[in-house]
């Protein structure tokens, strides 16, 4: 397909694996077949090869720049992309027919996004939040606002973005200011500041629809009296014209990477002329906005994923073209260099990647594929498939992000010298895929919600859903022998997964919350380790059964499906054995993550 994706390893998890064309028995799919379906992402594969891979260097070499007069001058491309990605789907794809989209699967939508991730990291953003934020209007908007707002976004003339985090509240969104005042013209002035706004007030739209989350005046306090308002850089009038909306862009972020991504201060209602206006019901804004944050979250870890898997070919290409070195038991000086793909540790730093990026987008599409059943099914199906993806999300976003980080750093690794140079692309890679842990939620952040509320949501029916689902591959996996070993011990995994809860569980009942949470990022890795070892499981099974069942396979596949189960024994002795670490930690009595304020201020004074 091109030099940043691996084609082959997205059509075995997407075709395979997670069974796509599951999806195309719902009427809300039917229109689609498995032809048309992988035709898309073809598709999403040239235009990101085309149009954005290109411009991956200069737009880290002439990043968003703030103009000095309230605007973001941004590379010129990004325009033709904008009206690209429009002509072909790539924004409002998802939505449906009556919305002017192609009622694509998220799971197929965001493969094609993946694609554009890995291409060029500091593009795809745009996109995603554009296409966030119509579908939070066309959720919970009326249908004006959905007529005005919707059409222009999908259109890429307007940029949709997601404004929440405030100077002095950070990810602590109890703490917002900004601050509604109702008019009797049923609008509301806004009056306060958002800052680090991806996508906000650059030059490659018209017109910028901020998603804003802001108190309307004497609301309670905390997050219960948060509301949803739409507040437009320019406001539509009647007459069909955009008037200012004093909505002011104080200055872009500079940053260590994803530097084409403009990244924005805004300031609301200097000149007390800011409308917004109100989504759905007062004080719900934050339910409201979870629907966009969340599906942000898995985009973020996708994202993740993309640009490892970028750099994973990167490396894979550089290690079977550069020479250097001999094999350990050749001693004749004479005797010419071998590639250095032959060295066993160069092979581990690619395995490792392998296995992060493979067990990342095979969760990713597992989210995505659990998010369009929640689509289409309803009652207690329903149900299983939310709590399923109500526990994955966190871990989806944390895993790939964080083990992200590590995969690229291999990546580097592999290049020696020149991988810490501008001559060669992972070092750009490396400072993009930095803030991906922080995007969205911070790692603490995801882990606090995974143990404090997904893992008790439902008295723990979340956490039972998930079980069910891997105790499921396993009784797949027990009709293959090659797959005994790895079978054996992801059930040792689940177990132990229970003693760690078995452990924390009387903190819990005991009303000692901080002490219940004070190791959630150790446990985020330990049920990291365990869900991703469950996606390798399910990759196994899937290689396994075609390779039992169809002896006609080409030579080129059948070695591919082979290199799946060497990964995935890779992945079981290298990676899940990580788990036994993470359980020591955290099932001792002694808190080292407890100390007051004083006790630091003590043993670190001068």
């Amino acid at each position: 397909m091109n030099s940043f994706a691996r084609s082959q390893l997205l059509r075995f998890l997407l075709l395979d694996v997670h069974h796509l064309p599951d999806l195309f028995r719902y009427q809300r799919y039917a229109h689609l077949d498995e032809e048309q379906a992988w035709m898309m992402v073809e598709s999403a594969g040239l235009f990101a090869s085309q149009e954005m891979f290109p411009y991956f260097k200069s737009m880290d070499e002439t990043p968003a720049q703030y103009d000095g007069k309230g605007k973001v001058i941004t590379h010129p491309q990004l325009k033709k992309i904008f009206a690209v990605a429009a002509e072909q789907g790539w924004i409002g794809g998802n939505a449906s027919f009556e919305l002017g989209g192609m009622q694509l699967p998220e799971m197929l939508f965001s493969t094609g996004h993946l694609l554009f991730q890995a291409a060029n990291n500091a593009v795809q953003g745009y996109l995603g939040l554009s296409g966030g934020a119509a579908g939070l209007i066309t959720s919970f908007g009326n249908e004006e606002q959905i007529k005005t707002y919707v059409p222009n976004i999908f259109g890429g003339k307007w940029q949709g973005t997601m404004a929440l985090t405030e100077p002095q509240a950070g990810s602590s969104l109890s703490d917002i200011t900004t601050t509604a005042y109702p008019t009797e013209e049923g609008h509301y002035l806004i009056k306060g500041q958002k800052i680090f706004i991806s996508g906000g007030q650059h030059g490659a739209a018209e017109n910028f629809v901020h998603l804003t989350l802001a108190r309307i005046k004497d609301a309670p306090a905390g997050t219960k009296g948060i509301s949803l308002f739409i507040i437009p850089a320019l406001r539509p009038t009647t007459e069909g014209s955009l008037d200012d909306n004093d909505v002011y862009c104080a200055g872009d972020f500079q940053k260590m990477g994803q530097r084409g991504y403009a990244t924005t201060h805004l300031v609301f209602g200097d000149h007390d002329n800011c409308r917004g206006y109100l989504v759905g019901e007062a004080n719900k804004g934050l339910a409201y906005m979870f629907q966009m944050m969340n599906g942000a979250r898995i985009s973020v870890g996708m994202c993740a994923a993309g640009v490892a898997m970028a750099a994973m070919q990167y490396s894979l290409t550089y290690a079977q073209e550069r020479p250097q070195g001999r094999h350990a038991h050749e001693k004749d000086p004479l005797q010419p260099p071998v590639l250095i793909i032959n060295h066993a540790d160069v092979q581990r730093m690619l395995l490792t990647q392998q296995a992060i990026v493979g067990g990342s987008i095979s969760l990713g599409m597992e989210c995505t594929k659990l998010y369009d059943l929640c689509e289409v099914t309803s009652g207690e199906e329903k149900e299983k498939h939310f709590l399923l993806l109500e526990i994955l999300t966190p871990i989806m976003k944390t895993y790939a992000s964080e083990q992200g980080i590590r995969s690229v750093s291999n990546a580097l690794q592999i290049l020696g010298g020149y991988g810490f140079t501008t001559d060669f692309p992972i070092q750009q890679l490396y400072r993009a895929i930095r803030i991906m842990s922080l995007y969205e939620g911070t790692t603490g952040i995801q882990s606090l919600d995974l143990l404090g509320r997904k893992v008790t949501m439902h008295q723990g029916k979340a956490l039972q859903v998930l079980e069910t689902a891997i105790q499921e591959t396993l009784q797949e996996a027990n009709n293959f022998p090659e797959l005994s070993a790895c079978r054996q011990q992801m059930i040792e995994e689940l177990e132990r997964m229970k003693r760690v809860l078995v452990y924390l569980q009387p903190r819990l009942m005991a009303g000692k919350v901080g002490e219940f949470l004070a190791d959630a990022s150790v446990f985020m890795e330990l049920s990291s380790y365990i869900v991703i070892g469950w996606q390798w499981l399910k990759m196994g099974v899937s290689a396994s059964r075609q390779l039992a069942a169809n002896s006609s396979l080409s030579e080129s596949t059948r070695d591919r499906l082979k290199f799946i189960l060497h990964t995935m024994e890779f992945y079981f002795r290298y990676e899940l054995s990580h788990t036994a670490a993470f359980e020591h930690t955290i099932c001792r009595p002694e808190h080292l993550t407890r100390l007051s304020e004083s006790d630091w201020k003590q043993a670190t004074s001068a």
